[in-house]
C-alpha cells in the first residue's frame, strides 16, 4: 500500500512564525510595533475559537493586538464606525472583521469600508485586483497563501501541473486559482463547483486537487488519480457520539480512502488550518512595513 507524504501544517506554520519573530525584532529597531485589530460581532462559537487563536498568536509574536467584541445586535452603521476608527488608528496596521457576521450585516460593505492598506484578509476589491495583476504590494488571502506555502516547503512543483480547485469563493477558491495560474506557479487550473458536470472525472485529471467546498468527505477515492497531491481546505464538524465533545472534525476529503492513493496530502486538523493564522501574521507584518 502506498504511504503518502503528510503535509504537516503545524510544523510549517511554526517555521513561518519563527520568521515573523525575527521580523518583529527588526521592525522594533525602527520603532514599529505591528498592530492587528480583530473585530467579532456576535457569539458564534467557531468564530470565538478562531479569534482567540489569532489573539494568542499576536501576543506570542509581540504584536500590538486589539480584540473588539460587539454584541450580535450591533447595527451596520455601528460596525462601520468601528472600522473607520481603526482605519484612522496609526497603531493598527491590520484590520480583520471575523466572518461570518450576523445575517443583518452586509459583509461586502464592511470589507469595502476597510482601508485596503490594512486589509490583511486580502478581500478588499483593490487587493483582489492586485492579486490578479500579480502586484506584490497587495495582500493575498491567508488560506490560499498557506496552501501555496505548504506546496513550496514540500518541494512540490506546480510548473505545468494540472490543478483542480473545488470551490469558487472569494475566500479560498478564486484566489487559490489565481495563485496557481500565476507566472510564478504556471499551473493549468480548472475551477470546479457543485454545478460542474461530472465533477469526479474533472478531479481525476488533476495532479493537484484543492478541496474547498465545505462538504464533509465529499472527495472520494474514485475522484483522485494515483500519485496526485491533495490539499484539503475543509474543516467540518460531524456528529460523533464516541467523542467527548459530541463531534469530530473532518475535511472535504474522505481521508482514509483517499490518502493511500496520494503522493502527498494534508490532514484535517493540522494541515491547512495552522497555515491560515501564520499567513495572517505575515500579512500584518507586510502592512506594518508598507505603512511604516
Amino acid at each position: 500500500m502506498n504511504i503518502p507524504r503528510i503535509l504537516d501544517g503545524k510544523s510549517v506554520a511554526a517555521a513561518v512564525l519563527d520568521e515573523c519573530r525575527a521580523e518583529v525584532a527588526a521592525l522594533a529597531e525602527k520603532g514599529i510595533v505591528p498592530g492587528l485589530a480583530v473585530v467579532l460581532v456576535g457569539e458564534d462559537p467557531a468564530s470565538q475559537v478562531y479569534v482567540g487563536s489569532k489573539t494568542r498568536t499576536c501576543a506570542e509574536l509581540g504584536f500590538h493586538s486589539r480584540k473588539i467584541e460587539l454584541p450580535a445586535a450591533t447595527t451596520q452603521d455601528e460596525l462601520l464606525k468601528v472600522v473607520r476608527d481603526l482605519n484612522a488608528d496609526p497603531a493598527i496596521h491590520g484590520i480583520l472583521v471575523q466572518s461570518p457576521p450576523p445575517a443583518h450585516i452586509d459583509e461586502e460593505a464592511v470589507i469595502r469600508a476597510i482601508d485596503p492598506r490594512k486589509d490583511v484578509d486580502g478581500f478588499h476589491p483593490e487587493n483582489v485586483a492586485k492579486l490578479a495583476l500579480e502586484d506584490p504590494t497587495g495582500f493575498v488571502p491567508c488560506t490560499p497563501a498557506g496552501c501555496m506555502k505548504l506546496l513550496e516547503v514540500a518541494g512540490i512543483s506546480t510548473q505545468g501541473a494540472e490543478a483542480v480547485v473545488i470551490g469558487r469563493s472569494m475566500i479560498v477558491g478564486k484566489p487559490m486559482a489565481l495563485l496557481l495560474v500565476s507566472k510564478k506557479s504556471n499551473a493549468t487550473v480548472t475551477i470546479a463547483h457543485s454545478r460542474s458536470k461530472d465533477l469526479p472525472a474533472i478531479c481525476r485529471r488533476a495532479d493537484i486537487v484543492v478541496a474547498a467546498v465545505g462538504r464533509p468527505e465529499m472527495v472520494k477515492a474514485d475522484w483522485v488519480k494515483p500519485g496526485a497531491v491533495v490539499i484539503d481546505v475543509g474543516i467540518n464538524r460531524v456528529e460523533d457520539a464516541s467523542k467527548k465533545s459530541g463531534y469530530r472534525l473532518t475535511g472535504d476529503v474522505a481521508y482514509a480512502e483517499v490518502a493511500p492513493l496520494c503522493s502527498a496530502i494534508t490532514p484535517v486538523p493540522g494541515g491547512v488550518g495552522p497555515m491560515t493564522i501564520a499567513m495572517l501574521m505575515k500579512n500584518t507584518l507586510q502592512a506594518a512595513r508598507q505603512l511604516g
